[in-house]
């Protein structure tokens, strides 16, 4: 289990945008009156990307005042969930998962890509790039699998993660999906062989 702390460097203010308001708003409408709390994962979520991907301690105080709840309780719910992070992030933001089947499939070796292209762990390079291992992102079959800011990259190995890497940091566009080809969860595709 991954302890996660607030960062030590903190902005003094953060704002919603009105369209922020508007979108939290709307989704508190979905639940009862007495029940506005249940609007805290969404609302959570929105602050994240408004601050640029991670959540300062000043927009989990927006949230818990927008819900009327404790500041802990809203603090719990964040680092609870490995969706939201406490400490800045890069403008790309990499998530190698590293559970059982992407580890058997070869996650370390997508580890290795990211340290030996972006840096250690949880660091921000230089051209804003930042990686972190998480739990099962959910794209077992076509495993080892990434997930780059909001997209999935599956199907990798080193070759593949490095020149993923390399594109991103020359600003070049990326194939979202299987790098193999595969498409959704089909079985991949054996090589023929010549006998």
């Amino acid at each position: 289990m991954t302890v996660k702390r607030l960062d030590i460097n903190q902005p003094k203010s953060f704002e919603f945008s009105n369209e922020d308001l508007t979108l939290i708003n709307d989704t508190i409408q979905n639940y009862p009156e007495n029940r506005k709390q249940s609007a805290v994962v969404p609302s959570l979520y929105i602050a994240q990307k408004r601050a640029g991907g991670w959540l300062p301690e000043q927009a989990i105080l927006k949230v818990a005042e927008m819900l009327d709840m404790p500041k802990i309780r809203v603090l719990e719910i964040a680092s609870f969930y490995s969706m939201f992070n406490l400490t800045p992030t890069g403008h790309h933001f990499i998530q190698v998962c590293g559970t059982t089947p992407c580890w058997l499939r070869g996650s370390d070796q997508i580890k290795k890509a990211c340290n030996d292209l972006v840096g250690k762990e949880g660091e921000v390079s230089e051209d804003s790039v930042s990686w972190l291992e998480v739990e099962c992102l959910g794209a077992c079959v076509n495993a080892p699998a990434v997930q780059i800011n909001e997209d999935y990259y599956e199907d990798l190995n080193y070759e593949s993660m490095t020149a993923l890497i390399k594109k991103i940091k020359g600003k070049k566009d990326i194939k979202v999906g299987s790098q193999v080809g595969r498409v959704s969860s089909e079985p991949k595709k054996m090589e023929k062989n010549n006998a």
